[in-house]
């Protein structure tokens, strides 16, 4: 059986494939950032021990991590019409990816948040400080800066969940891959080239949170 490789036909479409990393990296970054805000916001709501808030925000966490992230775009996407909330399809990309990775990013940083010496808090009460300040001066950068190689590997599997948001028909880079496919009939050199996109796409972002790291919580030696 003869096969003939056409890697051109994909090649020549790098205008489109580069609009498409593009829009990935959009999506990817902004679930990034809206994700690490419902992590950190959740955690400090769980710490204020008020039942009705800690048993919503433990209700999500468990609702998020036990089903699929494809039922979880495709109930966004089709329940907020009916709530009179209409979202083009990036911003329902991007507000699943935020609410999936929140979810994640809470349980992770809580973990981060217990790892550290209840003396913290101690010390922190003694100066009198609220429980609030307390957290966000004291106890969330040490939390973090532990956590910090787990929360890398959840924003890496969340930049790769961006292949999901076409099935919305979000503008990305597997929707790029969607359409080359259907107009050359090239299947094989459309998902071997978007396969090395993504694994170049996943190593860069893993130097650029490694960088950011390193640039954050590093502690300076005398």
């Amino acid at each position: 059986m003869n096969v003939n490789l056409d890697f051109w036909v994909v090649f020549e479409r790098w205008p489109d494939l580069a609009w498409g990393l593009a829009y990935t990296i959009l999506l990817a970054l902004s679930g990034m950032v809206l994700s690490l805000a419902i992590g950190i916001s959740g955690v400090a709501i769980r710490r204020a021990n008020e039942p009705i808030s800690t048993f919503l925000i433990s209700s999500f966490v468990e609702i998020v991590r036990n089903t699929p992230f494809l039922i979880q775009i495709f109930f966004i996407f089709f329940a907020l019409p009916f709530l009179g909330v209409r979202l083009s399809q990036t911003y329902t990309a991007i507000l699943a990816l935020g609410l999936n990775g929140g979810a994640y990013a809470i349980e992770i940083i809580r973990g981060g948040v217990d790892s550290v010496p209840k003396g913290q808090w101690e010390a922190g009460f003694a100066l009198g400080l609220k429980a609030r300040d307390i957290f966000r001066i004291i106890i969330l950068k040490p939390a973090l800066r532990a956590i910090y190689p787990s929360l890398t590997s959840q924003f890496i599997l969340l930049t790769l969940n961006t292949a999901i948001c076409t099935s919305i028909s979000a503008f990305e880079l597997t929707s790029i891959g969607q359409r080359i496919e259907d107009d050359t009939f090239r299947s094989f050199e459309v998902y071997f080239t978007l396969t090395g996109i993504y694994l170049l796409l996943s190593l860069c972002v893993m130097a650029l949170l490694n960088l950011v790291g390193q640039r954050a919580f590093h502690y300076p030696t005398k």
